[in-house]
Parts: C-alpha cells; structure tokens; sequence
C-alpha cells in the first residue's frame, strides 16, 4: 500500500525509500571526502562540511516524515545544544522545524476522523472550525476552533494509521542508528529508541493523555507559575482542550530577550521538579515546542501525551545522593549508587572517582547561581562521551536502572533545552523546595 492521502503515509516502499537513502547518502559523502582530501583541503574542513551535509541530509528525510522519524527527531532535537556551535548552525533552523512543522493531513480526513470520533454531528459542537491546522505533533495535528460556549480551543487530531507507521519508522531508524553518531557524538541513540517504542502505545491513546493533561490542569490551577489548559472534551483520537496563547520557546530560543531566557528555563526547572509532588507525573516530553511564555509570566505547558507516572514523587535517594555530593562525602554517595543499583554488585570503582564524574555535572544547583550554556553542555559531553578518556570508563562501569531512565532521559532533555534559552537562575532554591532528600 502506498500513501493514500489519509494519513501518514503507511506503504512499507515509500517510507523505506526515503529511510534508506540516509546511508546511502552517507557513503557519497565519504565518496567526497576522499576527492577533497586529495584536492588539498585539510580533514578538519572535509570533516566539517561532510558533518554539514549529513545533517542537513538526516534533517530533510525527517522532516519529510511523520510517526516515529519525527518523534525521534524531536527527542534528539533537545540535544542539539550539545553540538558545537560551528557544527551545529547548519541544522538548528531545521531542529526548529521538526518541533513544530509538518505536512499536514487532507482537510477530508481531518472531518472523518472528528466524525468518527465526535459522532457524525460533530459540527454542532463547535461555533467555529478552522480546516488549517495550526501546530503538528509526531503523531497528530492540531486546529484551532471556537467551542459552542465561545471558548477558544485547540483540536488535537491524531493522524490516521499513526500506529502503524510510528512503529515502522521506529524498526527503520534503529538500523541506521549510527548515523547519528556524527551529530551527536558519544550518544547511543538504540536505547532511546526502544524506549521510545515502549512508550508509543501509551501516546496513542489520547485518553490517557487527556486524562495526564486533566490532573496536571487540576495541579496547577490559579498557579502564579505555571499553566496548563483544560480539558474541553476527549475521544480515543481527539482531545478539545482550552486554547493557549504565548511565545513559544522556539522563539525565545532564536530571539528571546534576556528576562524571557531566565523567566523560562527558571520555570522549566520548577515543572520538572514540582509536577511529580503536585500532580503525581513528570512531564516527559521537553522539547521547546511544549511550551509558550504567557504575557502574564507564565509557563504555559500543552502535549501530555508523554509522562512518567510518579504517585510517591521523586524517588527520596536522588535528593539524598546530591546533597551528599555536593557535600564532598565519596563514601556515602558510592553507597547510595549501590544500594538504588547504579553500580551493579562485583564492579568494582574508587569512590573519589565516581564523585570527581558527578560533581561538574551537578554544578548548576552546586549554588544558588549558574547559567546554563551551549558551551557548558558541549564540555560535559565530550567529557563523559570520549572514549579513550578515563572519565568515559568509568561512566561505562555505571549502571541506570529501568525505574531512572525516563527520568534521567527528561532531566537531560531538559537541560539540553535550559542550555538553549542560556537560561541564567537561582536552580538550587527550586530543587530546595521541591526535590525529596535534599533538605536534611
């Protein structure tokens, strides 16, 4: 079957075709690397512009696709601040797009699916519809309408056959996961890939996802802080939810003003760190596309299809072990890393050493100062990613067990967005008040 105009597109020959030319891509701009060599030029230079145009290769077929390509794209979009810089401006207007664009669906599938899902009256629901959409999501679109009360709200429409697709593109992308290696390097991009495979069933359900974004609206409401839309109605493939206005951080990112950049990341930080005491879950999806800056101040959040459910909030040992740290006790922090299974019975490591490996990373609440930076990211990943480096073998020798890794995933994901903004704040004062374990 091949793509028929309700949807992604399914047929296992297109979307195999623009999947499979990234690595044949790959070997002629290795093609060209060699006749360049020979012409002269230095590696440094050939190395530059091959990384230049396998990103804007990699970039361009993700783009083109929906489901699991684009989702993956977004996830590894958080990264990008972790490239340098001179690497890294080729493709940073195509990260931005993948955040918040793609090719729509036909308007006729738009009004199937809201037939099929709201009953073939569905108009009646709505004083007004707006057939283009407004934002895309991996796995849906959004369109803004007036609901019959007059309330403006936003129509998530998840695309027909998302199921299917993001499933295959997710089998096809872990093929050619080294490809990403050469933007991103020292990350191993498989295990994020399986772990965006057990999550896909979960965002397919919007009544899930309806129901995160209702306890989190719940949580927040008449928060001076932080916003989140309420749900208008919800089927198992369209949520209505109340219509947010606001600057998108994309936006901010680009061309913020320096009180937009700290008002942001500051209030990023404090809904990491917060929803999970407040409203039971972690938002788990932090790309920049996720977020406006209200006029007001606040940090409007949208997309709940990605949480991690956490009823007991943070788990009290992560507070613990950072205030260990930070205190300088080697001994009790390696203890703490054995006792939650981060080092793993039998392997054997100095504890000064595993605290000289954590420390730079947790400089940012080491005071109640610290500005989060491109450059700062980039020195962290080429500290714990190269792998002819001590450092990188004893992080090797470190285990995350299954009940941390979306947590750290988030954590990391929202660092590499803070590094984004150049968010500069008081990071310390909010894991103060909301992280377990870090007050005695």
């Amino acid at each position: 079957m091949t793509d028929t105009g309700r949807g992604i597109p399914r047929g296992s020959v297109s979307r195999t075709a623009r999947l499979a030319s990234l690595p044949l891509g790959a070997a002629g701009r290795a093609t060209l690397g060699i006749g360049k060599r020979l012409s002269g030029q230095s590696a440094e230079e050939v190395s530059a512009e091959l990384q230049q145009r396998t990103a804007e290769q990699l970039f361009a077929v993700l783009g083109q696709l929906k489901g699991g390509a684009m989702k993956l794209g977004q996830t590894l979009s958080v990264f990008e601040a972790a490239v340098p810089e001179e690497m890294a401006a080729p493709y940073r207007e195509a990260l931005v797009k993948l955040q918040e664009e793609a090719p729509p669906m036909p308007v006729r599938t738009v009004h199937a699916v809201l037939a099929q899902q709201l009953g073939g009256s569905w108009r009646s629901r709505f004083a007004h519809f707006d057939d283009t959409p407004a934002a895309a999501a991996s796995i849906g679109q959004v369109h803004r309408a007036t609901w019959r009360d007059g309330r403006d709200v936003a129509v998530k429409i998840q695309y027909p056959g998302a199921a299917t697709a993001l499933m295959a593109d997710l089998n096809q992308l872990s093929r050619f996961a080294r490809m990403f290696g050469v933007l991103f390097p020292g990350m191993d991009v498989k295990p994020l890939i399986t772990e965006l495979k057990a999550r896909v069933v979960e965002e397919l359900d919007y009544g899930m996802e309806a129901d995160a974004q209702r306890a989190f609206a719940a949580a927040y409401a008449g928060d001076e802080q932080i916003a989140v839309p309420r749900i208008v109605a919800s089927a198992p493939k369209v949520i209505v939810s109340e219509w947010m206005d606001g600057t998108p951080l994309s936006k901010i990112i680009n061309g913020g003003t320096r009180e937009q950049r700290d008002r942001a990341g500051l209030l990023m930080s404090t809904l990491h760190f917060s929803g999970p005491p407040r409203a039971g879950l972690l938002h788990a999806d932090p790309h920049p596309g996720n977020y406006r800056l209200l006029d007001d101040g606040r940090l409007g959040v949208i997309d709940f299809g990605a949480v991690a459910r956490l009823p007991e909030g943070y788990p009290e040992p992560i507070g613990r072990l950072v205030r260990w740290a930070l205190e300088g006790k080697a001994d009790e922090v390696l203890a703490d890393l054995r006792a939650e299974g981060f080092v793993r019975p039998g392997v054997d490591v100095d504890a000064q050493s595993v605290l000289d490996y954590l420390l730079p990373l947790l400089e940012p609440v080491g005071s109640h100062r610290f500005r989060f930076t491109r450059a700062w990211m980039q020195e962290q990943a080429t500290r714990v990613g190269d792998p002819r480096s001590e450092v990188s073998r004893l992080g090797r020798q470190l285990n995350l067990p299954p009940s941390y890794l979306l947590i750290h995933r988030v954590t990391i994901g929202s660092i590499g967005v803070l590094c984004q903004l150049d968010a500069e704040g008081d990071f310390r004062s909010v894991i103060e008040e909301w992280l377990p374990g870090f007050r005695e």
